[in-house]
């Protein structure tokens, strides 16, 4: 349990601009709390306490709003960002150097036994409100968008965003651990405008009368002027 400690603190000042000193870290900040203590409980459970392990994750859960089952398994520089509604189910596996934010969930979607939760590998990003459902793996430096809901494998660097998740990066990879939350690409926003901006060219070629710009226009066979001409040339 010791020899984590270094890493956990580490890890929240590296990656949380309001963290000033070490001891700062250890007196106020509830996910460096919980992941202390979850290391305790793990350690219980693996050696065959279980209760005490689940009475430490419960007393935790009650104290810092951060629920980690003491069956998880959590690797080094492990940050959880405020941490609030945190839920890690029991067969969930955590590589190093994960970060996720509040009203995260690594969870099951069922009453399945064995393994149920996801894997996440090292450098992964998981948003906000995020939901990571199933026995599968998220590959190493893969990001979820906040509020997205996977429910299948993710390969590595890629990014996911959406309900349900969608890929929409791919191999994206960086050395660094890539905290940024707001810059995802929005696929459904990309197509709406899309199809806005196709409407827009419809509804002007469909009261065309002709002009001098038809021959070049990216609508050309599509309007209503042409419209017109195939049912003039089929009349005649």
């Amino acid at each position: 349990m010791l020899k984590h400690l270094k890493g956990d603190i580490q890890a929240v000042l590296d990656r949380d601009p309001a963290a000033r000193n070490a001891l700062e870290v250890i007196l106020c900040y509830p996910s460096f709390k919980a992941v202390r203590r979850h290391r305790r409980a793990h350690w219980l459970w693996k050696h065959n306490m279980k209760l005490i392990a689940r009475i430490i994750s419960q007393r935790t859960r009650k104290k810092t709003g951060i629920e980690i089952h003491p069956g998880a398994t959590i690797g080094e520089g492990f940050f959880i960002d405020h941490g609030m509604g945190v839920v890690i189910g029991e067969t969930a596996e955590i590589g190093n150097n994960v970060t996720i934010y509040q009203d995260v969930t690594l969870g099951g979607t069922g009453k399945d036994v064995g393994k149920r939760h996801p894997t996440i590998g090292d450098n992964v990003v998981i948003g906000a409100g995020a939901k990571v459902l199933g026995p599968f793996t998220v590959g190493a430096g893969a990001k979820i968008g906040a509020s997205a809901v996977v429910l299948k494998e993710v390969p590595p660097f890629s990014t996911v965003v959406g309900n349900p998740g969608r890929i929409v990066r791919q191999n994206n990879q960086k050395v660094v651990i890539d905290l940024d939350q707001v810059h995802l690409p929005d696929p459904v926003k990309a197509r709406i405008l899309s199809l806005t901006a196709r409407v827009d060219e419809l509804e002007k070629c469909l009261g065309c009368s002709g002009c001098d710009k038809c021959d070049s226009c990216a609508m050309q066979g599509e309007c209503g002027r042409s419209a017109k001409e195939e049912l003039k040339n089929e009349d005649l």
